[in-house]
This record gives structure tokens, sequence and C-alpha cells, in this order.
């Protein structure tokens, strides 16, 4: 049996934080606190603590990057194409960490968790976050739940990507590689423009009811809705034809009617939103859209180019050719503005016709530019430990 095809289990931790008087105060203003964060670990730490490789999740995936919670689980962690014995990101050689983010509902602290002041779910009591809220939480947990000075890499795709960015920023001294995986450094008007669409569709599902419906039906169809407008942008035009054209979803022809769906797509887009809303939170959805909305490096710094003034990590910038969600010249203005402060980066553009979600199946090209990269970042963070 080769390594890439043992089997990984992993079991959810966590970790808790922030108690109270010392809760985080939040950009918004407000402060959050005792704050809960969901994690899970692959492979071991090396003695000199120079292995340590973080994912950061995209906008609906949580703390499960690789592996199965036990051997009967039916599904592996969400990058298990990437992660595990053997992988690019191979946990027998890194120790590889995920967190699941503040504000989502996979065991972090979100809008569903308690809120200790009353003992009900937060709903929209809950405080607004944003990446560098999150970045600060996911900071926190490293330094001082597994006790780690310095990682060598960060990695993140999409809204994974934009922490990536965030964590070289604010802790340019401990993040010795950066991944950014189909990300940007701030959304395009097209991009906020589908996330409101989503939210407009929570919040016209009634039983919304203004965020509180815990205890309640749920705002599964809104919900639905979102996740099927989401998942529109993450494919392509090429690979919906490939993958569906015109076929007819169990039917000789047209229905002529408002039924049963008459084409494939319409099926599986109500397929995706209807198993979305077994596994995910609506407020948790409007809180990370704004997240995302909300995060713009060019605003925050007055330029790109003053943003990554003191970043010292080494850069590997990837984009995908069929992405029209965030577009390669996204990623070549991260690499310019890296470049004109002298940042060590890298850029490769994969030629794709599959759209934005393509990071996560299974991408030869994908695969060997991570592997390569971080088998020179380990080469590289030895020697430099080595020099001390």
């Amino acid at each position: 049996m080769s390594d890439s095809d043992r089997e990984l289990i992993v079991e959810t931790q966590y970790w808790r934080f922030a108690e109270p008087p010392d809760r985080l105060k939040l950009r918004c203003g407000e402060e959050l606190g005792p704050i809960d964060v969901a994690y899970e670990t692959y492979g071991e730490l090396s003695e000199r603590k120079d292995n340590a490789v973080l994912i950061c999740h995209a906008l609906t995936g949580d703390a499960h990057v690789a592996g199965r919670h036990s051997a009967q689980d039916e599904k592996p962690g969400w990058w298990d194409v990437m992660v595990g014995p053997g992988k690019p990101i191979d946990t027998s050689r890194y120790f590889v960490v995920c967190t699941n983010l503040i504000g989502g509902c996979k065991g972090s602290t979100g809008p569903s968790s308690i809120n200790p002041e009353n003992g009900k779910p937060y709903a929209l009591d809950f405080p607004m976050v944003t990446v560098r809220d999150m970045v600060r939480v996911q900071h926190a947990f490293v330094r001082n739940c597994l006790g780690l000075e310095r990682l060598l890499c960060v990695i993140g795709g999409s809204f994974g990507g934009m922490q990536v960015l965030q964590w070289s920023i604010d802790y340019p001294e401990m993040v010795y590689a950066a991944l950014p995986i189909a990300t940007t450094s701030r959304l395009s008007a097209l991009a906020i423009a589908f996330d409101e669409v989503g939210r407009q569709a929570i919040y016209s599902d009634p039983n919304w009811r203004g965020g509180d419906y815990y205890g309640r039906k749920p705002p599964h169809r809104g919900l639905a809705v979102a996740r099927m407008i989401g998942h529109v942008t993450y494919l392509s035009d090429q690979s919906m034809h490939e993958k569906f054209g015109r076929g007819l979803q169990d039917r000789p022809g047209f229905g002529y009617d408002f039924g049963p769906p008459d084409f494939q797509v319409e099926s599986y887009l109500r397929h995706q939103g209807d198993a979305f809303v077994q596994r995910f939170d609506a407020n948790s959805y409007l809180y990370i859209t704004k997240a995302m909305d909300y995060f713009d490096l060019v605003s925050d710094y007055g330029t790109l180019i003053k943003a990554f003034e003191q970043v010292r990590s080494r850069y590997l910038i990837i984009s995908f050719s069929g992405d029209w969600l965030f577009p390669s010249y996204q990623s070549r203005e991260i690499v310019r503005a890296l470049q004109a402060n002298a940042v060590l980066a890298s850029f490769c553009e994969i030629e794709s016709g599959y759209g934005h979600d393509v990071f996560l199946v299974k991408n030869p090209a994908l695969e060997n530019i991570i592997t390569n990269f971080l088998n020179n970042c380990q080469d590289g963070i030895r020697g430099v430990s080595q020099c001390r």
C-alpha cells in the first residue's frame, strides 16, 4: 500500500480563549469572548518546530480539511485530494493544521453559538467579524494553543487566500512562506453583487425571522437558493457545458410545466442547495460573505504596494485561466505589489476551463507546483535555522 492510499483518521479538537474580562476587541469596535476554536491537526511536529503548515478554508469550509473522522465516515475532508500521507501537502513530512473560522458554524464561535450574556444563540447579536479578526484568532491559537513561533507555510484558496494575505501582512516574521490560490486583494463589484443576491435570498425566506430562527424551522429555502447562486460562480461555461450541456433530467422531452426539473443542470443545482442546508447555517453565510466584501487591502493601507511593505514571506501566487470570479489579473496585481517591495514572489497561472473551484478537485499541475514549492520551503527554512 502506498503512502497516498493510507487512511487518515482525525479528530476535531477545541480550544477556548478570550474569556471575560479579556475579550477580543474586534475591528468593528465590539468585543467577543469567550471564543471557541475548532481545529484539526495532521502529522507530527518536528523537533525544530519548522514543518507546520496552516491551511485556511474558504467560505463554506471548516477545520476538517482531510481524512475521515472514523473508518465508517463516508465523506473525507474538503481538501483530501491535496492533504495526506504521500500527497502534495504530505502529512508524513508536515505538521498540518486547519481551524474553523469564527463566524462559522462548524465548532468555532459564530452566530449559532450560545451568547453567555443571555443563554440564547447570538443570532444577529453576534458582532460583525472581518478577515483581520479571523486571522487574529488563528494567530492566538497557533501561538498559545500549539506553542508555535513560526509557520513554514500558510496556504488557502479563495476566501482562504485572503486570510493568507492578511497573515503575511500582520505577522511577517511568523510566516516563512505564503501560498494564496485563486484569490484577490479585494472583491470586485461583480463578486460583491453575487454575495448580496445570495444574502437577499436568505432575507426573503419567511423562516429567517430577522436571524432569530434557532429552535424553529430554519430558512432552508433561502439558504439553498443562496448556495445555488454561489455555486454557479464557482463553475464556468465550459465546465457546465461539458458536464450538462442541455441534457434533460429523467425526461424524454420538455415537461412544459413548473414541476420537476427539465434540465440536468437544474437538478444539479437543486441538489447542491438541498445538500448545503443540511451542513451550514444561514446566519454564518451572511456573516462570512460580509467579511469577504469588507476585505480590501487597498482601502486599508492606501495602496496595495503599501499593504505589503512589511511582508517578509516568500510567495507563490496561483490562479486559473478559467476563473471568472477571481480572474488572473487580480493575482497579477498582488504579484506586482509584492515585487515592488522586493518580496520573493512567483506567479503561476494554470490553464483550466473549469472555473473558480478547480483548486478543490484533483489537478496534477496544481499538485506538482504545491509539492515542489513546499519542498523548497522546507529546505530553505532549515537552511535558515542552521545559520542561526
